[in-house]
């Protein structure tokens, strides 16, 4: 699926796997650094913590709004304990950093 979001007024698009259900607790857990970024969605906004235990690879974590817009963006390393945005969120897209999204990190970056 392709999922767009502005960044610093620039666009950003990424084919993404939605996730839901028992796979929103996995993530990117025990998965290899090429595979999909991941998009997951919640139906009221909050503010939850994530970790990266088992993800053997660092991650950029985008947290949105209801609208789509971005309220925190954060590199997140392996074994990170807790993260957590400092506002409330409705969507939350998990970019593996590989070579597969290396043009979108990049337009991020800027």
């Amino acid at each position: 699926m392709k999922f767009c979001f502005k960044y610093k007024r620039k666009k950003v698009c990424l084919d993404v796997e939605k996730c839901g259900g028992a796979r929103m607790g996995v993530g990117l857990m025990f998965k290899l650094r090429n595979t999909s970024a991941l998009l997951f969605g919640f139906k009221k906004p909050f503010e939850k913590a994530i970790h990266s235990f088992f993800v053997f690879f660092p991650f950029v974590g985008v947290w949105l709004d209801d609208k789509n817009q971005v309220v925190e963006v954060r590199l997140v390393r392996p074994f990170t304990l807790k993260c957590k945005p400092k506002k409330k969120f409705t969507r939350l897209v998990e970019i593996p950093i590989s070579s597969k999204y290396q043009g979108q990190l990049e337009i991020m970056r800027r």
